[in-house]
């Protein structure tokens, strides 16, 4: 993550009551959210070897799932590398990143599942004991593929307050979400970009906040 997460937290004076983490490779950011009180932390994670190292590290501390997530449900290719240690694994067909990190090689393709968040939270809702869970943060890093998640996610996003997600400015994978298009779908559920770290020239990390 490029932003600085406690920058964020303190500069907006943001109020986390519990996250919903999609592309959480090994859980990086499980303590930071620990750190501000979160109460309770979903992971998704698609690829079986980040998984598996995301079950040990926070197993204990997080509900975990091994699920990508997308505007349907069904099995889907994922393309993934171990060069940066799957963190560049993605849905999508790799197009700039090939020669912006040639080091970088996609050398397999695997199946995964695929669900709409809306369709996760509303059987995860109708559990007894997650009825009084208040999930109104996300962190969405799924290398280009961020607007399809979202447009699965509707209705989840009428009670997220905040938002922290992988952008990008030029086409790093084959038909990847521009910038451009995150805002204008986001702006429909009161989100505005407040903050954009471009530290990786064509992609970067924005941070949204509901302002209606």
């Amino acid at each position: 993550m490029l932003l600085k997460f406690n920058e964020l937290y303190t500069k907006y004076n943001l109020e986390i009551k519990s996250v919903i983490h999609i592309g959480a490779h090994h859980g990086q950011e499980v303590h930071l959210y620990k750190e501000v009180g979160a109460s309770d932390i979903i992971l998704f994670e698609p690829s079986p070897a980040n998984f598996f190292i995301l079950e040990q590290l926070h197993g204990e501390k997080c509900e975990l799932y091994k699920l990508a997530l997308g505007n349907e449900n069904k099995k889907i290719k994922m393309n993934v590398e171990a060069t940066n240690k799957g963190q560049s694994n993605s849905i999508l067909e790799p197009k700039l990143h090939l020669s912006q990190y040639p080091h970088i090689v996609f050398n397999d393709k695997i199946e995964v599942d695929m669900v709409t968040l809306n369709d996760f939270m509303t059987i995860y809702n109708a559990r007894p004991e997650n009825k009084n869970k208040k999930y109104n943060f996300i962190n969405i890093a799924v290398q280009g593929y961020e607007l399809e998640v979202f447009k699965g996610s509707k209705e989840t996003l009428k009670n997220i307050d905040y938002i922290i997600a992988e952008v990008n400015r030029d086409f790093v994978y084959e038909g990847c979400a521009q910038v451009e298009e995150i805002d204008s779908f986001l702006d429909q559920f009161g989100f505005k970009r407040a903050e954009t770290n471009w530290e990786g020239g064509t992609w970067g990390d924005a941070f949204y906040i509901k302002i209606r």
